[in-house]
């Protein structure tokens, strides 16, 4: 016979213990309630229990005392807190310090049946594969992240992934979903910058058939599509501010309203964000509510990006080599010492995504078992891994030995050139697309020793395109 699941219940309403009591036992569970913190703390030392739920005020305490407590001393203990209405600050608090969840009162059947299947779930969860072969890297800053990422599986709490662009802020999210109770159900990605504005609430939202030019079918839209599971927002900063307002209510009251649909849908999904933008600053320059940014930001997990790491590199090189070989069915090649030099020294702006490119460009030119750093064709934008601020991307640093007049010379030529080049050496066409007027551009075309000999059919052709 199978032993039933064992929940603590903690509040000090005697109706609403009995109802708890009453409900989980129809749901086959065995709870045994209490009603102030003492009586919970002599409960939770004698142990044997599958779920925690506690009420937020107590007669000599409150509820985040024990869910730090449970916390620190019960880890493996799931704990959600049963919050008032109006209260989603604390319900906040809860869960920065372990919490998994929430419930609000007055308790829906349907809220907490789901409260206790996802609490179950992570009690009955245990991984399928270690972190460390999903996130590679052993600089403390990935250690770290590893076992954040662990803890944060274990919660229901909306989650902000900080990061540069291509650090591996989704694999981070892909990472918590698949550690966590949810993860039999879908994971859904989107990338909020790549949506246009005026399909966006149909995208998230869904819509009906024919409640709009073009909606030739019904669509459920992404939050509806990932119910039960987790939705991934990608670069939510780029979401525009009509938008963010009805994210907002969607999160809040856990339910979406369809495009021309009369009724609202409930959805139970986990929300996961990231962007490359620092969220806070948008917030203050008026480009992100701050009432989102709450909501989402319950807790940051911040991806390193690979200059402040750079221990990895070898680690990732091997890793992502063979990775691309097999995919290939080829032998992995070697780099050789001039190659690893240069990628050491190597500023990475585009972070692993960068280096994948990099690795997989590299692969395509060597023609043996040896990858040179020819074959790299990294940018000019190097710079000694960890520090000092980078040239751009299509330029390098000025020697100390050239005088600055000759360097920008340089520079000047080098434009003119790729204007004349893209242009078929239409010279009034190339002055357009530097933003110069024709003579300018003769006179510079003279002065760097680039004019073609005084052709005057050609300056005859160009003055007369130039008047027209």
């Amino acid at each position: 016979m199978t032993q039933q699941r064992r929940i603590l219940v903690i509040d000090d309403e005697a109706d609403l213990r009995e109802l708890l009591v009453i409900t989980l036992g129809r749901m086959k569970l065995d709870a045994h309630a209490v009603g102030t913190v003492s009586e919970a703390l002599e409960a939770l030392g004698k142990g044997g229990f599958d779920l925690c739920l506690t009420d937020m005020n107590l007669p000599d305490g409150d509820g985040i005392e024990l869910v730090r407590h449970i916390n620190q001393h019960h880890a493996d203990l799931p704990v959600a807190m049963i919050t008032a209405h109006g209260n989603m600050e604390t319900a906040t608090l809860a869960m920065k310090e372990g919490a998994f969840d929430f419930i609000a009162k007055p308790v829906s059947l349907d809220r907490l049946r789901q409260l206790v299947d996802d609490g179950l779930g992570i009690r009955d969860r245990t991984p399928d594969t270690p972190v460390e072969d999903q996130l590679i890297g052993e600089a403390p800053g990935m250690q770290q992240l590893r076992r954040q990422i662990v803890k944060l599986a274990r919660s229901q709490a909306p989650i902000y992934i900080s990061g540069e662009s291509g650090s591996g802020k989704e694999r981070v999210a892909r990472l918590i979903h698949m550690l966590g109770p949810r993860q039999e159900k879908p994971f859904i990605a989107v990338n909020c910058g790549a949506i246009p504005s005026e399909l966006m609430e149909s995208e998230f939202f869904g819509h009906r058939k024919g409640s709009f030019t073009g909606a030739f079918e019904d669509r459920k839209g992404l939050f509806r599509e990932a119910d039960g599971g987790t939705l991934f927002l990608d670069e939510v900063a780029d979401l525009p501010l009509h938008m963010q307002v009805k994210l907002l209510r969607a999160i809040q009251e856990k339910s979406v309203r369809p495009v021309g649909e009369p009724r609202e849908f409930q959805v139970n999904l986990r929300i996961l964000c990231a962007t490359h933008k620092h969220l806070a600053e948008e917030v203050v320059q008026g480009r992100f509510r701050q009432d989102l940014y709450y909501r989402l930001n319950v807790i940051e997990a911040n991806v390193p990006p690979l200059r402040e790491r750079i221990e990895d590199l070898p680690l990732l090189i091997q890793h992502i080599l063979e990775r691309l070989c097999q995919q290939w069915q080829i032998s992995v090649p070697t780099l050789n010492r001039q190659a690893t030099e240069a990628l050491a020294h190597y500023a990475f702006p585009g972070n692993v995504r960068e280096l994948e490119n990099i690795l997989e460009r590299a692969l395509t030119l060597a023609d043996g078992t040896e990858i040179d750093s020819r074959h790299l064709q990294l940018r000019n934008n190097v710079e000694p891994a960890g520090g000092g601020a980078s040239p751009s991307s299509s330029e390098a640093a000025r020697p100390a030995s050239q005088p600055l007049e000759d360097y920008l010379q340089e520079i000047e030529k080098r434009e003119i050139l790729r204007a004349l080049d893209a242009t078929l050496w239409n010279r009034t066409a190339a002055a357009k697309k530097l933003g110069m007027t024709f003579r300018s551009l003769r006179y510079r075309l003279k002065k760097l020793g680039l004019d073609q000999g005084g052709d005057d059919e050609d300056d005859g052709a160009d003055s007369a395109e130039e008047s027209a």
